[in-house]
């Protein structure tokens, strides 16, 4: 499978609420790294991601690729997600942010996943109260020290 297809078959898993197809796309010990819910490890966890976080605070999920590139081991493309909101602070509201996709690449399948994006802008496009948003922020800025070379960057 081209990763254009991984792409394709990903955003279309997701827009149809297919957590199974979306976890077929995964190696057995695959990483779902999501900014929002963190990772899931497995396709079982990847599939339960899909079908119960995703669709928990969202309805009518759509996801387009852009500009893909690879090597055969790693993959890059840039994406617009959106979903219209059913929280209790932005029912009805549609939400729409962009961001980087991450793939590592192994047998034609994905290693591990991992999104880039600004996650403050779709809590505010919901309405989140601004104390949400500074825990997400918290959350976010503990998971960067973890990264490998962070500390190289502390001068």
């Amino acid at each position: 499978m081209t990763f254009p297809e991984i792409l394709e078959r990903f955003a279309r898993a997701v827009e149809n609420h297919d957590g199974g197809a979306l976890a077929a796309l995964f190696t057995e010990d695959g990483v779902y790294d999501d900014i929002f819910f963190g990772e899931f490890k497995g396709r079982e966890r990847i599939a339960w991601l899909l079908d119960e976080k995703f669709y928990e605070g969202g309805k009518d999920l759509q996801w387009e690729f852009r500009n893909p590139v690879d090597n055969g081991k790693a993959g890059y493309a840039s994406w617009l997600f959106s979903y219209t909101s059913v929280s209790k602070h932005a029912s009805g509201t549609r939400v729409t942010f962009d961001g980087v996709g991450i793939y590592t690449l192994r047998d034609g399948l994905i290693e591990r996943y991992e999104d880039m994006c600004n996650g403050a802008l779709p809590l505010k496009q919901m309405g989140t109260p601004p104390e949400v948003i500074d825990r997400m922020l918290d959350k976010w800025h503990s998971h960067l020290k973890t990264r490998d070379g962070y500390n190289a960057h502390q001068r």
